[in-house]
């Protein structure tokens, strides 16, 4: 599992952060960062970043297969 974040669409709501706090932060200025940017969701951490892409508000995060 992979995840795109669209960083222009991104509100800084941290919903995403929230939810998974070890997949997702927010910086000083409410970005999102995502900590596997380029990488594979470890597998203890998919259900959680599946979860936080179902409630982002604004659908900045999308799951890739």
């Amino acid at each position: 599992m992979r995840i795109s974040v669209d960083h222009d669409r991104c509100e800084g709501h941290g919903l995403c952060a929230g939810q998974a706090p070890a997949v997702f932060d927010l910086d000083d200025d409410a970005q999102v960062v995502y900590r596997f940017e380029g990488q594979t969701v470890p597998l203890e951490h998919r259900a959680v970043a599946r979860a936080a892409v179902d409630v982002c508000p604004v659908a900045a995060l999308r799951e890739l297969n």
